[in-house]
């Protein structure tokens, strides 16, 4: 990092159009900045069946009695049968990635990072690769931050929210999984003869795991500070396991990721009214005609 700055010369992964924003409200590019973690999942969770612990003892139709309905069991609440373990570890993954990649902002002499884009994938020796890249930029002239801003804004989207009286806190993160056994209900509803039928459990599965993930968005972004969030991306991954209890059975398990930029203002945000007006040109001649008379100007030929 110290060599790349003394050269005076900067990298970036920003379009032309994404550099132009950024100067346009008194940016600059300082260099490509890039954090990554990789991390082996050993123990995730999720070993026993969500819906046996839903239930106080064996009774003699056995741990699933036809009439009872399955409970979906959702990560951040400790169940035995939760995925706790794994989520706090994809937390932890994409955090310290993104840390080290402010890390590289701060040695740049960067404000923050715009363009950040989060991936996951296989390395090639075992484990996951959880990698942050964007682009460090900064203001000229202006005091350095104690934490550089990170975000997956734009260069454009970035530019509009610095116009705005806004500025990017932090890249928020939300994730939860939820896992429900399915049921009598549920394989009712699902078979083929039954047509064209709302699926309850599997509702309730997306449902409360979407929600969850909401709410751990919400926290981030209160932690971090921010007023608010613009969430980038919502992904939703539905996989499935034979139930450890019910011969013959499954759970289903839904997997949320929201990622999202928080923001907060430092100024007053300007009115509609007070902002320039655009210039639209008409295409269509009787239209700019009409305007010419309103004007008083020329008529066309």
């Amino acid at each position: 990092m110290a060599e790349i700055k003394a050269s005076g010369t900067w990298g970036s992964a920003l379009t032309t159009a994404e550099f132009a924003a950024i100067r346009s409200v008194g940016f600059e590019p300082v260099g490509q900045v890039l954090g990554a973690a990789v991390y082996n999942l050993g123990y995730a969770g999720g070993y026993g069946c969500p819906s046996y612990w839903s239930y106080s003892s064996y009774s003699r139709f056995g741990p699933f009695p036809a009439g009872r309905a399955a409970v979906t069991v959702l990560s951040s609440s400790g169940s035995n049968s939760a995925y706790a373990p794994l989520v706090r570890t994809l937390y932890a993954a994409r955090r310290a990635a993104i840390g080290r990649m402010a890390a590289e902002c701060s040695a740049l002499g960067g404000h923050g990072v715009v363009g950040v884009r989060l991936t996951i994938g296989q390395f090639p020796a075992g484990g996951l690769e959880f990698k942050a890249i964007g682009t460090a930029v900064r203001a000229p002239g202006a005091i350095p931050l104690r934490h550089p801003f990170t975000s997956d804004l734009s260069g454009q989207d970035f530019a509009k929210l610095i116009t705005d009286g806004a500025v990017p806190v932090g890249l928020a993160l939300g994730i939860s999984i939820g896992t429900r056994h399915d049921d009598w209900l549920t394989r009712a509803q699902s078979r083929w003869g039954a047509g064209n039928a709302e699926v309850s459990g599997y509702t309730d599965l997306v449902n409360r795991t979407r929600h969850d993930a909401r709410n751990e968005l919400a926290g981030d972004v209160s932690r971090m500070g921010g007023e608010g969030v613009v969430i980038a991306s919502m992904d939703l991954r539905i996989g499935e396991h034979e139930c450890p209890v019910q011969e013959g059975a499954r759970d289903h398990v839904a997997e949320v990721s929201i990622i999202g930029t928080a923001i907060t203002h430092f100024a007053p945000a300007r009115r509609a009214s007070e902002r320039p007006s655009l210039a639209i040109l008409s295409l269509d001649p009787r239209r700019r005609q009409a305007a010419r008379v309103r004007l008083g100007g020329p008529r066309e030929p």
